[in-house]
């Protein structure tokens, strides 16, 4: 009665054994001969840049123009700060400028001035030469006459005097023309070479009127590139200082993936090979195709706060993992986007022929920085002729 259920038995657990062989040969047929030469690791996570937006000017916050996960375009306003300071720091460089330009102006026009008065002291110098050689020749002519008792003593002595006065304002009239050739000099020098409107301390002026205009500017924050904003920590009415981080923006169509492979997985791993990706945030039916990258230039412990220290006498050794960089395709991003810090599944094709990377996605750059100086050079140049001609 026991013996047929114990067949049974056996030949189920024949069968069972069977099975498992089959399918572990078909297994080993198809990853030596099917499956090819791949790598494959879920320690992968979606990176990107965190674009940090900074106060550039100090103020306090009077508007916040873009939040949290808001899509924003290049050049979109952000932050505004209160322009109240900076306008009153720009109208004190005006008024600066335009009292520069008034002095200088005066400057310019004093040269005119000197050279006449120094033409009138040369004048003055000459007559008083003149009245000091007439005073000598009266006083020669005396002295003659005094031989023959022509003329009294009084008389020499009045004469005498006289020459003394005669040659007092001659020195004094030279003096004169000595100290009005130097300041003439010195007014020569300060506006030789030069105009009002590009005299050194007109320009000065201007270069402060730049930076007062340059402030006022700044005090709107624009996005330097598109994407998600993110990382939101101001808030209307802070007082910020130059340089405080106000939030991020990630450019979402500039993401790539960082796989970590363990370190006996890279033998065979190169730049440009194909990889197959899968993000769990879309589970299996969606698909990525990439390259890798590069190879990352150390471990993570290595490039850590506290590197490891394995010069001990109880080491033990840990495999590590080194990032590898892989680049995705901008067109299957665009149709399924990705967040930072998604996990993925990373399969790298070892069998597969290198691509050339070297025309990937350019590097991040803006241009919103950059100032246009038309408006305030013009502005400039319209203070500096109400100035000259007033």
């Amino acid at each position: 009665m026991t013996t047929q259920p114990s067949s049974q038995r056996k030949r189920l657990l024949t069968g069972i054994t069977t099975a498992f062989v089959l399918i572990g040969i078909a297994y080993a047929v198809w990853a030596l001969f099917l499956a090819g030469n791949t790598e494959s690791t879920e320690d992968a996570y979606v990176h990107g840049n965190m674009v940090q937006i900074s106060a550039r000017q100090t103020g306090t916050v009077q508007a916040i123009l873009a939040d949290d996960t808001e899509m924003v375009q290049q050049g979109s306003p952000l932050i505004e700060l209160d322009p109240t300071d900076v306008n009153i720091a720009m109208q004190q460089a005006e008024a600066q400028l335009a009292q520069s330009v008034r002095k200088t102006r005066t400057l310019f026009a004093q040269n005119d001035a000197l050279e006449a008065e120094v033409q009138v002291q040369e004048a003055e110098a000459r007559q008083a030469k003149v009245t000091l050689e007439k005073a000598e020749s009266d006083l020669r002519r005396r002295q003659s006459l005094r031989k023959i008792g022509g003329v009294s003593g009084e008389e020499i002595l009045h004469a005498e005097a006289t020459v003394k006065t005669a040659r007092s304002a001659l020195n004094k009239a030279e003096a004169a023309i000595q100290a009005a050739k130097a300041r003439l000099n010195t007014n020569l020098a300060l506006t030789a070479g030069t105009t009002v409107e590009n005299h050194p301390d007109v320009q000065l002026a201007a270069d402060h009127y730049r930076n007062a205009w340059l402030a006022t500017t700044r005090t709107r924050v624009d996005a330097p590139t598109s994407g998600m904003v993110a990382q939101r920590s101001v808030q209307v009415g802070q007082h910020v200082a130059a340089g405080t981080t106000l939030m991020s923006v990630v450019p979402l169509d500039q993401l790539w993936v960082e796989a970590n492979f363990k370190e006996n997985q890279l033998k065979d791993m190169r730049a440009g090979q194909k990889v197959t990706l899968n993000a769990d945030f879309y589970g299996s039916t969606v698909e990525y195709h990439g390259v890798v990258e590069n190879l990352a230039a150390g471990t993570g412990s290595a490039f850590s706060l506290l590197p490891a220290q394995n010069a001990s006498g109880n080491w033990i050794k840990v495999v590590q993992r080194l990032p590898v960089r892989i680049r995705l395709d901008p067109k299957e991003l665009q149709e399924h986007p990705l967040r930072i810090g998604l996990s993925m599944l990373v399969i790298v094709d070892l069998d597969s022929e290198p691509e050339d990377i070297s025309g990937g996605p350019a590097h991040l750059s803006t241009d919103i920085f950059q100032q246009n100086d038309d408006a305030v050079n013009q502005r400039i140049a319209a203070i500096i002729q109400a100035n000259l001609a007033s």
